[in-house]
């Protein structure tokens, strides 16, 4: 099912207005793709990493891509909706990559400062207001000269991932690569 609706892409960045060199993402918000997702991270089915993961792992472009990175990292989500949800699906699919791919897992590199209201409820402009000094940095030395795969579930305005890697790039990374399931 998923081979079906997959439109893998690694995207170059050239927009100024962007803090990343790449975004890759493996299938449109939309359909069966988007209802997966949905329930992945609101429906507590958080097995669903597992079919996320082996997805990818599967792609030997992808996998082949990230042969020289150094450091996979989650988009981080507040502690209040991480106990409501009883889990931070970037974080379950960073864990498996980490294993798989041999990446070094920085879970607390980067943190989640503060409560916004969710992103899903507002408008591009609204989203980018939102999220504004939201996210912080722990230990940048860990992550100089290095290469970062940022993941997240989804890619909407880029507003969320634009934020993290613009914190990130305070720690003078090589290189920033967005990971996300799907862009909208």
């Amino acid at each position: 099912m998923l081979e079906k609706q997959s439109c893998f892409t690694i995207y170059k960045n050239d927009e100024s207005q962007n803090y990343f060199d790449y975004h890759i993402y493996f299938f449109k918000y939309e359909g069966i793709i988007r209802q997966t997702i949905l329930r992945y991270k609101f429906r507590e089915k958080s097995y669903l990493y597992r079919t996320f993961t082996n997805f990818f792992i599967k792609n030997e472009k992808f996998c082949g891509f990230l042969e020289n990175y150094d450091i996979i990292i989650p988009v981080p989500i507040s502690k209040k909706r991480n106990k409501e949800r009883g889990y931070n699906q970037s974080t379950l699919i960073v864990r498996e990559l980490s294993k798989k791919l041999k990446l070094q897992l920085v879970k607390n590199a980067l943190y989640k400062n503060k409560n916004v209201i969710e992103q899903s409820k507002l408008s591009k402009e609204e989203r980018e207001k939102n999220i504004k000094g939201v996210y912080s940095l722990k230990n940048p030395k860990l992550l100089e000269n290095k290469k970062i795969l940022l993941v997240d579930d989804i890619y909407t305005t880029g507003s969320t991932a634009n934020e993290c890697c613009k914190v990130l790039l305070s720690a003078k990374p090589s290189e920033i690569t967005v990971l996300t399931i799907a862009k909208d």
